[in-house]
């Protein structure tokens, strides 16, 4: 959890930076991303961030998740559901990649290193220096093998 409370005070900084005020709405959005170690819709990052009165409205939320993926603060993800999900985007680069379940659409997130090598000797064979890369492994989740049997 250190690389995503890294993340909330270089988000902030950057947003400082960058000449953007302290926002509450923002400001909220950061620290719910900040709690998260996953990708999260706009839609369930407004209802993380329903608390009484406070409310974030959804409005809010897309125009600060716009400015964070614009500043490159957070990675946008669409994983063919037609929504996007976010995720804190490390300043040191650690990532995780995804897998989906088509049925339900459960999202998972998941470490390879046997796949990090492989992506790095494929980046050598096309003579491609590879910056970033997502994968999003799609399939159906134990739950729903589960329940349509074998």
């Amino acid at each position: 959890m250190g690389g995503v409370n890294a993340w909330h005070e270089h988000a902030t900084l950057s947003l400082a930076q960058e000449g953007y005020r302290s926002g509450a709405a923002r400001r909220r959005v950061v620290d719910a991303l900040a709690r998260r170690d996953c990708c999260a819709t706009a839609q369930e990052i407004a209802d993380d961030l329903r608390d009484g009165d406070r409310r974030v409205g959804i409005a809010s939320v897309y125009r600060a998740l716009e400015l964070l993926d614009r500043l490159g603060l957070v990675h946008r993800l669409d994983v063919g559901d037609g929504t996007a999900r976010y995720e804190a985007a490390l300043a040191g680069g650690e990532h995780h990649h995804h897998v989906l379940c088509d049925r339900c659409g459960r999202v998972e997130q998941f470490t390879d290193g046997a796949l990090e090598r492989a992506i790095a000797a494929l980046s050598e064979r096309l003579d491609y220096a590879i910056d970033e890369h997502d994968v999003t492994l799609r399939g159906a989740c134990p739950r729903c093998r589960q329940a349509v049997g074998p």
